[in-house]
């Protein structure tokens, strides 16, 4: 069976993974599943540039622990871009106010920080990039986006990240409101990641 090994320790994250791409014929671990530790520097000014990062670092990791590799590297990079705020957080969402600061007090924030912003210019969107580095070493990119605007408080609890202040109007929800099954169809993750699994058929068989 094909293993993919993704690039995160992030179970909330992993839960999206394995719901959205439980289909494609593969196991799909962490990295701290497959017995990796690292500490990557995410220096790319994309999300494409962040995400490739992250898999050839973790391949390069495989390589070296097992002399070859046998097994598809994928890792994410994801981020908030708000319009009246010139795209921030971006691709510095994760680390906005601190890496440790929980994702609560990063979003009041920026609530406080747009306090006076009207409703029609309150624009933004989820941005996902995933990246995955094959056996032979040749790597492919996927994106996905989901445009919303950014409420006046948190609201719901059933998501992470900035889900609770991020409102789709076609829903009258926040992403964190909607149910695993709605989110998993809309999200930007897993516009990103349907992609990525046509990818893999192309090259895997």
């Amino acid at each position: 069976m094909l293993r993919i090994i993704f690039a995160t320790g992030n179970q909330g994250k992993m839960r999206e993974i394995r719901a959205i791409m439980g289909d494609c014929g593969a196991e799909i671990i962490s990295m701290k599943e497959a017995g990796l530790d690292l500490a990557i520097e995410e220096n790319g000014t994309t999300f494409e540039e962040n995400a490739l990062i992250k898999a050839r670092a973790v391949a390069d990791a495989l390589l070296a622990r097992n002399k070859e590799q046998a097994c598809v590297v994928m890792a994410d990079d994801s981020g908030l871009e708000i319009d009246c705020l010139n795209g921030e957080p971006g691709v510095y969402s994760a680390r906005y106010l601190g890496e440790e600061t929980p994702f609560d007090l990063k979003s009041r924030d920026l609530l406080s920080r747009m306090a006076d912003v009207p409703e029609e210019k309150r624009g933004a969107r989820f941005v996902c990039a995933i990246a995955a580095v094959f056996p032979d070493g040749e790597a492919v990119t996927t994106s996905g986006i989901v445009e919303g605007r950014i409420g006046h408080e948190l609201r719901g609890d059933n998501g992470f990240g900035y889900d609770p202040i991020f409102y789709l109007p076609e829903y009258g929800r926040t992403a964190a409101e909607l149910s695993d099954e709605e989110k998993n169809q809309i999200s930007h993750r897993s516009r990103a990641l349907g992609l990525m699994k046509e990818e893999l058929k192309k090259r895997i068989s």
